[in-house]
């Protein structure tokens, strides 16, 4: 049985991924925004016949503190997790700028699942595993619109903010080397049916299921053991080459060290 903290967990990829890891027996710890479904989600699992043990956690990634929060409830009832698949993202934003000035699009789907891994790596050991899901969509990133200074519209800010997940996974994979745990990006694929393809796109998309067994495929399979630092493209059913962007360590390097400032600033002000 794996201790796996699943974020995003109460839609779409997240929840039905959050059914499969619960059917097979392993503990899953469910992060969502809204504790009430939360807990629907976590009692309608706990009623399968091969339920492993569930948990719940809730914070906003759009607030930087409430991360930090979510990491330090974990470490308070975890001494090690196996698995930290950060899943939770968001195409549109309810609105422009988060209580910490920061673009929206940015800090769900960028800036808040790196300051978690970082503050969650004290638990993760050298066979651990971050499964970071990216996307088809990447585009260049304009740092002034991660730094919050500029508004971009919801696709621009999409595919940029996948990017720069993409790149920080990158980073991150190259700087732990052997000593640390395996960093994946996965693209689970293109236009599946979830809540946040059909709100984007108005479409009912495709089958979860495309992306839910990549997910659960990257997290427990051997053969995502050794595929630290790699980018699988689910549209296309293997590893392949992200954008150049995440393949170029001045470029990787340059998100890790704005990253790493925007927080700073952030958690301090």
């Amino acid at each position: 049985m794996k201790t796996i903290l699943l974020t995003g967990a109460t839609d779409g990829i997240g929840l039905e991924t959050s059914k499969k890891l619960v059917s097979l027996g392993h503990r899953v710890l469910l992060h969502g925004r809204n504790q009430e479904k939360l807990n629907a989600i976590a009692d309608e699992l706990a009623g399968r016949p091969t339920a492993g043990p569930i948990e719940t956690y809730i914070a906003d990634f759009s607030r930087l503190v409430e991360v930090v929060e979510l990491a330090a409830d974990v470490s308070e009832n975890h001494d090690q997790l196996d698995v930290v698949i950060n899943n939770a993202g968001v195409y549109n934003a309810p609105f422009p700028s988060t209580s910490d000035g920061l673009d929206f699009r940015f800090a769900v789907n960028t800036i808040a699942p790196y300051l978690l891994t970082q503050k969650l790596m004290p638990l993760l050991k050298t066979d651990g595993r971050i499964i970071n899901l990216s996307s088809a969509a990447q585009s260049p990133v304009d740092f002034e619109a991660l730094r919050g200074h500029r508004t971009i519209n919801d696709g621009e800010a999409y595919a940029e903010s996948k990017l720069a997940l993409t790149m920080w996974s990158g980073a991150l994979a190259t700087s732990l080397g052997d000593s640390g745990p395996a960093v994946v990006a996965v693209n689970p694929g293109s236009f599946l049916g979830s809540k946040m393809v059909k709100e984007a796109y108005g479409i009912a998309g495709k089958d979860l299921s495309i992306g839910v067994n990549i997910v659960t495929r990257a997290a427990l399979d051997d053969e995502f053991a050794s595929a630290s630092g790699k980018y699988f493209d689910n549209d296309s059913g293997q590893f392949a080459y992200p954008h150049p962007d995440a393949l170029n360590a001045a470029k990787m390097g340059a998100i890790i060290e704005e990253m790493d400032e925007i927080i700073a600033k952030k958690l301090s002000d």
